[in-house]
Parts: C-alpha cells; structure tokens; sequence
C-alpha cells in the first residue's frame, strides 16, 4: 500500500509554492513504486521455476485411493481375508507440501487430511495423510512412493507404484 498523499487545495488561486511541494510529495510517494514493480516481475518466473509443481486433485486422490488399497491387500493378505475393495476418497486437504528426492527421481511429500470411506460402509472418516508422491521422468506424471527402510543403513528405499489410469483398479 502506497503512503497517504497531501491533501492540498487545488483552486486556481493556489500559490505555485503550494504546487511544487505537492508536486515533490506525489514524487516521493511513487519513488518506491518502479522498484517493487521490478522485483515482483523478478519473482514472478522463479516462482514457476522452484522445482516440483503441486500435483492435481485427481492425482492426489488417486495416489491416496491407490495408498489405502495397498494397506488393505497387505492387511487382508497377513490374516487371509478377501479385500474389501476400493475406498471411496474425497476432498483432500494439503497441509504442508516439500520437494524431495525419492531415488534418483524428483518428489514431493505431502501431508495433510482428507474424508474416505469403504464401499458398502456408511461413515466417512476424516484423517490426516503423509503422502509421497515421485515425479515421472519426463515430467507429466506421478508414482506413489512408499518408504521401506534402508538396506545400507544410510539410504531411504522406496517402493514405487504408478498410479492406475482413470476407471483402473489395483
């Protein structure tokens, strides 16, 4: 917000004086003006330049979808039950958003909330996520990541997933 400018009568009898010190008020008030102009045109390409863009609202509710599906296989698998199907997610609320390296690839982890429930099942649960999402290679798509431990001891191993294509299940 620029500072507040004189207010000075403008008749035709004004002294010149009273002019020129509007004049050199109205000039001091603008000085800033050019300078913030420039650097917010700066700033304006580095913002698109900063790595890793926010992935859609389809893919995030995919990559979650996609993430409770796995949980469950690997659940139902270990007490030899048959899955319960596929969840039913829905809005999704980012939090927090960090670019990382997940393998040799770019990523982001997310954390955040987001409502789902089970087919059939008639409450919707509301929980929090900590999501890891790897960038394809040539920037136009994402894979689910998962950690899984380190085998060095020093190196975080992912296990990678790519995200089912619309209408597609696990």
């Amino acid at each position: 917000m620029l500072p507040g400018l004189p207010t000075l009568p403008l008749s035709p009898h004004a002294p010149v004086q009273r002019l020129e010190r509007f004049a050199a008020a109205l000039s001091r008030s603008l000085a800033p003006l050019p300078g913030l102009l420039l650097a917010l045109l700066l700033l304006l390409p580095l913002s698109a330049c900063s790595g890793v863009a926010q992935p859609s609202q389809k893919v995030l509710l995919s990559a979650l979808s996609l993430q409770i599906e796995l949980t469950q296989q690997a659940i139902a698998s270990s007490l030899a039950l048959d899955p319960v199907g596929a969840p039913q997610v829905s809005r999704v609320r980012v939090e927090s958003q960090q670019a990382i390296a997940i393998g040799e690839g770019r990523g982001l982890h997310l954390t955040g909330r987001f409502d789902w429930r089970l087919p059939a099942d008639p409450i919707r649960v509301d929980s929090r996520f900590d999501l890891y999402l790897q960038r394809g290679e040539r920037g136009q798509s994402w894979r689910l990541a998962r950690p899984a431990g380190s085998a060095d001891g020093s190196n975080q191993d992912w296990l990678i997933d790519p995200l089912p294509l619309a209408g597609e299940r696990v």
